[in-house]
């Protein structure tokens, strides 16, 4: 029977994706690491749930952990404001959740994703980490750091050996999450977690949602001139009232 660990899986589509692999006849446990705890009526059964802060400087609680086949992490938050109006204290803020602990989670299991055994692995990053991303500077540069960290230490993977590798999942913004203060909505996001799920257990390293409909020209226009994108998709958070 397999066992899961889901990082940021109280709510969002961390939820989600542990919803999923609960829902299957083959998976034992879902173990959940949050800061939240799980509310009451998405509570499962197979659900495992401890409440920790990964700004944290002991991890000792993944240690515990050593038993998964499946890890998942979510966690992070981000917030639209231009750099002048942020709080020089959420640039340390945001990389000390969003970005470092992955780092530090994925160390701590590099022995079951260098081994023979299959082991699958997944992040949620972002595509504001793959460009300039106006009124997101910080959030997208703590997404953009955890983008060449995978693609580094899947290459690292590949050349000892192994055929395990981690999925950076990037997508724009996700309906029924919680990440602007929403609600989550579990119905919502049962297609979008399968197909991550799917990703992950398929071993693939990169997964755009959207990408042929949306994104591969948005990072075409990126590509050819960086700085007029830029200003675009300035233009276009004004216009559509996000930044208000």
């Amino acid at each position: 029977m397999r066992k899961a660990l889901v990082v940021g899986g109280a709510r969002g589509i961390g939820l989600g994706i542990a919803t999923e692999l609960a829902a299957r006849n083959d998976v034992e446990v879902v173990s959940i690491v949050d800061k939240a705890p799980v509310e009451k009526e998405f509570m499962n059964a197979k659900f495992d749930v401890y409440q920790f802060d990964l700004t944290s400087q002991d991890y000792s609680i993944f240690d515990r952990f050593n038993d998964v086949d499946t890890l998942m992490i979510t966690a992070g938050f981000g917030r639209l404001a231009l750099l002048r109006d942020t709080d020089e204290q959420m640039i340390p803020l945001s990389f000390n959740v969003n970005t470092i602990p992955v780092m530090r989670i994925i160390k701590r299991f590099y022995d079951k994703l260098e081994a023979a055994d299959d082991f699958y692995c997944g992040v949620m990053v972002s595509i504001a980490g793959f460009m300039s991303s106006p009124f997101f500077s910080v959030y997208a540069a703590t997404k953009a750091a955890l983008k060449v960290f995978i693609e580094s230490v899947n290459v690292e993977l590949l050349k000892n050996g192994s055929t395990n590798r981690i999925l950076n999942v990037s997508p724009g913004s996700l309906k029924g999450t919680s990440f602007n203060n929403g609600r989550t909505d579990l119905a919502v996001l049962a297609p979008m977690a399968q197909a991550i799920i799917g990703e992950m257990e398929k071993k693939n390293d990169l997964f755009i949602p959207q990408y042929d409909e949306i994104f591969k020209e948005v990072l075409e226009r990126y590509h050819a001139d960086f700085r007029k994108e830029g200003a675009h998709s300035y233009d276009y958070k004004v216009s559509s009232g996000r930044t208000s």
